[in-house]
């Protein structure tokens, strides 16, 4: 089966693709089928935007398309950054900028417990949403940056039961524990692929 991803973000798209690939689920780029539209994500919640980007993305293409919407929340923050991770401090600021704006909100605060949140929606070739299932990765703020892989704020999370970032950790442990991993075994769990053959 072969689904498109709904995403340009080239971090995302590698994850994707070796965790679907191992149930022989190919999963296409962006750049695979011509583009994908712009999809404003103006939803507060995590389903919302997930499920706007998958439904709009399979209308224009005539394909069914996974999305995700994944972002953040820290306890001592009410949440935040939550769904706007990505734009967490405004326009114009790199994956740096926004971790060191995290870094300073979380100054002298000693609650540093966090989860990464991932919302998988799933919509057919028509732009019928087949469903949406979340997950989650549990952990802690780190009080500095550290590591050079990953991406977003992944050299600052450490994840439950580990001493290292996601930034040290690499790949193939971050994928095995990831809230995205979490979020497509939950789908599966769904039967919302099985969903999609039928």
């Amino acid at each position: 089966m072969k689904i498109v991803a709904a995403t340009n973000n080239k971090h995302k798209l590698v994850e994707l693709k070796a965790i679907l690939s191992q149930l022989g689920i190919e999963v296409l780029s962006a750049a695979e089928v011509g583009g994908i539209p712009d999809v404003i994500e103006d939803v507060d919640t995590f389903v919302g935007n997930a499920s706007k980007k998958a439904i709009e993305s399979a209308i224009h293409l005539g394909m069914p398309v996974l999305s995700d919407d994944s972002g953040l929340c820290v306890e001592a923050l009410d949440g935040r950054p939550g769904v706007f991770s990505a734009r967490y401090g405004g326009p114009g600021l790199d994956d740096q900028d926004r971790c060191h704006k995290l870094l300073d909100e979380l100054k002298n605060c000693d609650n540093r417990w966090a989860y990464f949140a991932c919302v998988i929606a799933l919509a057919d070739e028509n732009g019928k949403l087949i469903g949406s299932s979340m997950g989650k990765c549990l952990g802690n703020i780190s009080d500095e940056m550290r590591g050079e892989e990953g991406f977003g704020y992944d050299p600052l999370f450490i994840p439950k039961d580990y001493d290292q970032s996601f930034a040290e950790l690499g790949e193939e442990i971050k994928n095995s524990l990831s809230h995205r991993k979490n979020a497509l075994e939950k789908a599966i769990a769904d039967g919302l692929f099985d969903k999609l053959k039928s």
